[in-house]
């Protein structure tokens, strides 16, 4: 028999009662050139008066900001939790996707542009996760509302107008202006600590016909605690920061 049907089988007659866990992403200390560090757990890029901002975002959080689409358990309107729903198991909680903060500052350059689509995490063991895009959340969301009709599809309609209004776009931010929004990536595998989080194309100049002339490369440094959760409530840590 092969090993991972022993331990499937082990598992099944509650001889390893565990699960994993994995503690919120965190900022390294080492980060790039022109980037700071923030107590808030953002980190910064900064280039004159041009600031491109990160930040982890927590499932708590999100729903504190959206507290009223937060309630309901499976009928929340939440589109980035699971809202209040409690599941089974060890863990009564479950993330739905990895979401960042990103807030652009433009007080430098008569126009700028941070295109979500061109946002990736990097893992260290090698994983990437491509941001999603509105329309893939859209999709993602379309499978709940069955027959377009009743309750399921006012839900769709109010998880759908949360995410226009906050998600991160490519809109041109022009000079003396900002932008925020919310970057959405799919849920990180068990097996990932460190990661980068890179904006691949962030287009500071543009030419005389609109056409990008200038551009950076920024990734942000991100670690988080890895375990494992037993049935006693007790965990075993097998990966913290602060070892690093």
């Amino acid at each position: 028999m092969r090993l991972g049907a022993i331990l499937c089988a082990f598992w099944a007659l509650g001889g390893c009662a565990f699960q994993p866990f994995a503690g919120p992403l965190l900022p390294q200390g080492a980060q790039n050139d022109g980037m700071t560090v923030h107590d808030d757990g953002s980190v910064v890029y900064q280039l004159d008066r041009f600031e491109v901002t990160l930040r982890p975002v927590t499932d708590d959080e999100l729903n504190r900001n959206f507290a009223a689409a937060s309630v309901g358990e499976t009928s929340s309107t939440n589109a980035y939790t699971f809202g209040d729903t409690q599941f089974p198991g060890l863990d009564s909680t479950r993330q739905r996707f990895t979401v960042f903060h990103a807030a652009v500052k433009n007080y430098s350059y008569p126009k700028v542009r941070v295109d979500p689509v061109r946002t990736v995490l990097v893992a260290g063991n090698g994983r990437k996760y491509r941001s999603l895009s509105l329309a893939q959340m859209q999709n993602y969301y379309r499978a709940y509302a069955i027959g377009y009709r009743g309750n399921e599809y006012s839900r769709l309609r109010e998880r759908l107008d949360l995410l226009r209004r906050t998600m991160l776009t490519d809109d041109v931010v022009f000079s003396g202006q900002e932008s925020e929004g919310y970057l959405v990536f799919p849920i990180l595998h068990d097996d990932v600590t460190d990661l980068r989080l890179v904006l691949e194309d962030v287009v500071i100049r543009f030419d005389y016909l609109g056409e990008p002339s200038e551009s950076l490369k920024l990734a942000y440094a991100f670690d988080r605690q890895t375990g494992r959760l037993y049935a006693d409530g007790s965990r075993v840590v097998t990966h913290d920061p602060e070892d690093r």
